[in-house]
């Protein structure tokens, strides 16, 4: 039961980075989900979350009392406002919001992150398209879980709790159709992926709650399956990083060598930094680039690259990008760099780095625009100047999109 002092009316002004929308409610500011900025709604606060002390309050839509235009039926409908907020799965944020609308305010979150920490005077650009369906049926990478009672399902919205569910409408239609055939089993994730010929894999971590004993033995070797870039074949562990996106790889490959072009001298040496199986040390080969640098900390996605980039005899170092950089002599200097770091960002340490190496550009590949402005920011303050960004749709009925921008000095 909810109580009438769980409940909140309460106005929504805008969009915060991660998928939840902005209130306040007598000075405070509330998160609240599944709204809309310029709707009114009744929200159900989340009791871990509220209290005097707290800087800011977490709530639940649970009823729209004036819709927005621009509200639909949620794509999943499992996810929709009319169930309970328990019963909600995660992972489609954005999926009571029409297609293009989502990327106005995907732009505004970008647009809101660059002017807090990037220095401001930068224009965000528009979140592009980046094909004309509907927005589902183009994850290739679906992660489920198991609970203790053999339940599997994803996770409801912001919580670990396994819930069922009777569709999987953002996955490939074969890996919806293989998600609901899956049983128990011992507690643990299951990971479906479907590379690019089509056939599912199907990997089962189960949960460790301690150390594994001995005399079990080494597991055995990572499936390797490929992915296709054009006409370039990447190979990559079926559990290993690859954009879950089927034109994500393609159209970040296409951004690259569209803003690197003519910034690359064949003589120079370039890096290619979370470099992971190599994908843009492909893309600055096309470009001309015959000294390459890949630089990646997962070891296996390191051989990987070696592999995948044989024919352009790049060099692929196992190490941790900040180590490496800290590592090179001193007067070490670059060409054209391409930095594609985690959801966490370069950091500050990494920057300067990159600045004393005195690159001839930059093009920095995010999934984050709050770490993409910070680091941008830290660029600007060396007197870096960042003419050109663009935006991509990558993961539509999500909060989650990609930006390139180019750094030059």
């Amino acid at each position: 039961m909810t109580s009438s002092s769980d409940l909140l009316d309460l106005d929504i002004t805008g969009i915060a980075h991660g998928g939840t929308f902005v209130a306040r409610h007598e000075g405070r500011v509330v998160f609240v989900s599944d709204a809309i900025p310029g709707e009114r709604v009744r929200a159900r606060l989340d009791a871990e979350s509220t209290g005097e002390s707290k800087s800011f309050w977490r709530a639940e839509t649970v009823e729209v009392i004036h819709p927005s235009p621009h509200r639909t039926p949620h794509i999943w409908a499992e996810a929709d406002v009319e169930n309970a907020p328990e019963s909600r799965p995660g992972g489609a944020d954005l999926g009571h919001i029409e297609l293009a609308h989502q990327r106005v305010l995907k732009r505004r979150v970008l647009t809101e992150a660059l002017d807090r920490f990037a220095g401001g005077g930068l224009e965000a650009p528009e979140i592009e398209a980046v094909d004309s369906t509907d927005g589902t049926g183009w994850r290739t990478r679906v992660t489920l879980h198991i609970d203790d009672d053999g339940a599997v399902g994803p996770y409801a919205a912001r919580s670990h709790r396994v819930i069922r569910v009777g569709e999987h409408p953002l996955a490939r239609p074969a890996i919806a159709e293989a998600a609901l055939s899956l049983t128990g089993g011992r507690p643990g994730s299951v990971d479906l992926i479907e590379p690019a010929d089509g056939r599912v894999r199907i990997l089962r971590r189960d949960r460790i709650d301690g150390r594994p004993g001995r005399g079990q033995g080494r597991r055995p070797e990572p499936e390797v399956v490929h992915e296709l870039v054009g006409d370039r074949r990447f190979q990559v562990d079926a559990g290993g990083f690859w954009q879950v996106h089927p034109r994500a790889a393609s159209v970040l490959d296409a951004a690259v060598y569209g803003v690197l072009d003519g910034h690359v001298d064949e003589t120079a040496t370039h890096y290619d930094l979370y470099g992971g199986v190599g994908l843009f040390s492909a893309t600055l080969g096309d470009l001309g680039a015959t000294d390459v640098v890949t630089v990646e900390s997962s070891r296996r996605a390191t051989a990987h690259a070696a592999e995948n980039l044989a024919d352009l005899d790049a060099t692929a170092v196992t190490a941790r990008v900040d180590r490496y950089l800290a590592g090179l002599p001193s007067g070490a200097t670059a060409g054209a760099v391409v930095l594609d770091p985690p959801r966490a960002g370069a950091g500050r340490a990494v920057v300067e780095a990159l600045h004393g190496l005195a690159p001839d550009a930059i093009a920095y590949v995010a999934c984050d625009p709050v770490a993409l402005a910070r680091d941008l920011g830290t660029f600007r303050d060396l007197g870096w100047q960042v003419p050109t960004m663009r935006g991509f749709d990558l993961f539509p009925h999500s909060h989650h999109f990609e930006v390139v921008a180019l750094l030059t000095r």
